[in-house]
């Protein structure tokens, strides 16, 4: 064997050695969770709650850091454009990961660039008034907009967001005529419609259920199949004459594509870890969020159809952004 072919033997048995050396040492410093709106919302409340429990397991500093803008991308973008070595990771949510990329012109792919590593949660949009309103029913919020189209108007937490597709095809579904009003994240959202600045929103309930206990605003629906055990009192929107309109969203963590496939595993098995400690449970059934249970491969399958879901959705029903 010449020098040069042993200089290249030599160097194959480093890497194939460092790789799992690099697994063992990791995490050696602070991990970054990016979160791609503001505080306050559904998104931010996943990162924190699996944050800390994380940073507990792995013995590590984990750094919930929030970018809220462009329909939670702006966050997702960062991280697709991160170095690949498991130290900046995000909480995506549907928004960024299933639905803005087939409204908005990004700078990634959300399919090539960004590695789904565990599925967190999912939970339900509920369709909420402010108490000024004096629809109190489905039917009664129905006729008010029919009788004053273009007066009413709704918030979410971004152009793009679950709390927008829900809009709209409320509207498409009803007749109806509301104004959409974007945020940057569910946190400013519901502040103005608690204020009154803005009358309704289909937001998440993990965003919604602390002013619902405190009656700062009024449930009217929920957007899923069945009704939350949260909720038991609140009909679906199917039971409340609006059929066709399902509604859920789910949030997980994805690293930068490239990031090995080792470190990838490892975080899948502690989020997983800490998605089962009955803590975590309480938390997340206490923000009516169902804690995730899926493999890598699963949760990569999940993405994929979703994605693919949305995408026919937003089509069928002719959402734009303008």
């Amino acid at each position: 064997m010449n020098p040069q072919s042993i200089g290249v033997a030599a160097l194959a048995a480093w890497a194939f050695l460092a790789a799992p050396a690099q697994a063992d040492s990791y995490p050696s410093r602070p991990i970054r969770l990016l979160v791609g709106s503001s505080p306050g919302g559904g998104t931010d409340l996943m990162a924190r709650v699996v944050g800390e429990r994380l940073g507990e397991s792995m013995k590590a500093t984990i750094v919930v850091e929030n970018k809220p803008g462009a329909s939670n991308t702006l966050a997702a973008d960062a991280v697709a454009k991160a170095k690949p070595d498991g130290y900046t990771l995000l909480m995506g949510v549907v928004t960024s990961q299933a639905i803005a990329p087939h409204l908005l012109k990004l700078g990634f792919d959300v399919n090539k660039d960004l590695v789904p590593v565990a599925l967190v949660s999912q939970v339900p949009n509920v369709l909420v008034v402010n108490n000024d309103v004096k629809a109190r029913s489905v039917a009664e919020l129905v006729q008010l907009a029919r009788t004053q189209p273009g007066k009413l108007t709704y918030a979410s937490s971004g152009a793009g967001s679950t709390q927008h597709i829900a809009g709209e095809a409320f509207k498409r579904l009803t007749g109806t005529h509301i104004v959409h009003i974007p945020y940057k994240g569910s946190g400013p959202a519901m502040v103005d419609v608690i204020g009154g600045q803005v009358q309704m929103s289909f937001d998440t309930l993990p965003s919604v259920i602390s002013h619902l206990q405190a009656q700062r605003v009024r449930a009217l629906a929920v957007t899923t199949a069945k009704r939350s055990p949260l909720l038991p009192d609140v009909p679906t929107l199917a039971e409340a004459g609006v059929k066709g309109l399902s509604m859920a969203a789910w949030y997980g963590v994805y690293a930068p594509a490239g990031t090995p496939s080792e470190i990838v595993q490892r975080l899948n098995k502690e989020i997983a870890a800490v998605l089962a400690q009955p803590e975590v449970v309480k938390k997340l059934a206490a923000a009516g969020a169902e804690p995730g249970d899926m493999s890598l491969t699963q949760f990569a399958q999940f993405q994929a159809s979703e994605y693919a879901r949305f995408g026919k959705l937003i089509k069928d029903a002719g959402i734009h952004i303008d």
